[in-house]
This record gives structure tokens, sequence and C-alpha cells, in this order.
């Protein structure tokens, strides 16, 4: 079987997976054509597929609400997994930034040969990293994303935390009714920002407190990601996949132009 009709035979079963959580998780009964034809791109890596079953990807997209023409900014897109799924949802009229956040305190070790970010063949991608402590993105954004990684942004490694400041320039990149959509790893509900460095948890109604505090609206959640068997004790890195993770829309009022 060759590659294109392996992913169109793996975007079909997503589809089917979709459906079946589709209730669970408020989205409409199957996910918008441009969801399912990115997510039959031939040239997704064969890694992305194999974590398809457990990030659902026809899901998150959906409830993000990405679609053809938007500007997108990806918050630390990691090794690209979204980015490559994002940027054909977009399509020739859309715009994908993927902006990472400069390290402080480097990595004790590189990086292993498959941890590296691989090629992504959407020409409407703009890269670009920048410092915590001068942070900003593109004006006029339709959606940010961040995946997975807004726990970090407590931690040393990118310099002393000042999420308020960070929640602020994402308020300000975004178009009036634009939104800001967080999926992280579940900690302990009450535990704040205690295990964002050593589990690299977060819990999530500290998170709707920094977002809310700088002018957004919690529009909705989901919980498709939602595990009941993760007891919110071990190091994500261990669970390769299978957290408990909470999924959040934050809307910017559509009256609001700063």
């Amino acid at each position: 079987m060759g590659n294109h009709r392996k992913n169109v035979v793996r975007a079909g079963v997503l589809v089917l997976a979709f459906v079946a959580v589709a209730a669970h998780a408020g989205l409409s009964r199957m996910p918008p054509p441009y969801v399912q034809s990115a997510l039959a791109e031939p040239t997704r890596p064969q890694r992305d597929l194999d974590r398809d079953a457990d990030r659902l990807p026809a899901q998150v997209t959906a409830f993000a609400g990405i679609k053809p023409g938007d500007q997108v900014a990806e918050l630390m897109p990691g090794r690209g997994y979204f980015t490559r799924i994002f940027c054909r949802v977009v399509g020739d009229k859309g715009h994908v930034y993927a902006v990472s956040i400069n390290r402080v305190i480097k990595p004790e070790h590189p990086p292993a040969a498959d941890d590296q970010v691989q090629p992504n063949p959407c020409t409407n991608v703009t890269a670009d990293s920048k410092d915590g402590a001068d942070f900003s993105l593109p004006s006029g954004l339709d959606v940010v994303w961040t995946s997975e990684n807004y726990h970090d942004l407590h931690n040393k490694m990118f310099g002393p935390p000042d999420i308020h400041a960070l929640d602020s320039a994402i308020f300000k990149a975004l178009k009036p009714g634009g939104v800001f959509v967080i999926e992280d790893h579940a900690a302990e509900a009450g535990s704040g920002a205690r295990d964002t460095e050593t589990l690299h948890r977060i819990d999530q109604e500290l998170v709707v407190k920094e977002v809310t505090s700088v002018g957004f609206v919690l529009q909705s959640s989901s919980n498709v990601l939602h595990r009941a068997d993760d007891p919110h004790t071990a190091k994500v890195f261990d669970l390769h996949d299978k957290t408990d993770r909470f999924l959040l829309k934050f809307r910017k009022p559509k009256g609001h132009h700063g």
C-alpha cells in the first residue's frame, strides 16, 4: 500500500474516532473536510501518524476552530506535529507562525536524532523564536495555539516567569473575537504551578485564572483528552502521550481592540 493510501486509511480511522467521542467533546458529528484532508496529507511523517490515536488531531483541531484562510500562531511548536496539520488546514490564503521561546538554561544533553523537527513541505509557515522577557507575536491573528507547553512558561528554563505579560501579549496579537487555545497535561486539582518543573503538569484552574486575568473569556472546554487512569503523580515523559490533558478555548471579546 502506497504512503498516500496509508494516510487516507489512517485519516478515515481518525474520522471514525472523532464520531465516537464527539458527543463528549461537544463537537459536530464529523470533522470539517479541510481537517480530514490535512490528516490524509501524504507528507505527514510516520511518527506523526503513530501518535494520532493518542493526540486526536481531528478532534482538537476542530475544537480550536482553525479553518482555511486563518492566521495562526503556534506557540512552542516542538517537533512540528500540529504545525504540519495546521498549515494544510489554513491553506494558501492562511499562514502559520511557529514561534519558539528561547531557553535561558540550555538542556544538559543535546536532543537525540529522533527528537529533531521533521521537514515541513508547507510554504505558508514562518518559524521564529523570541525571548520570554521580550515576547511578542504578529498582529491580527485569528488563533493562538499551544500544546503541552503552557506549563513550561512557569519554569526557570525560560527565565523568571512573567505569565501575565505573556498572556497580555497574546491577547494584544489576536483580532477581536480571536481565540487562544491551550492543551496541557493536567496536574492534581488545587496544585497550582507546584508540578510544572518536576512533573511537567499544571492545574487547569490556575490556567483559567491566569488567562482570564488579562481580558480573555473562557469560551469552552473539552474532555476529549481526559484519561481517568492517570493519577497525576507521574512525570509526563513516562506516560508517552497517555496523560490526562485538558483543552481550553479562550476568546478575546469582539469589542476589545487593545
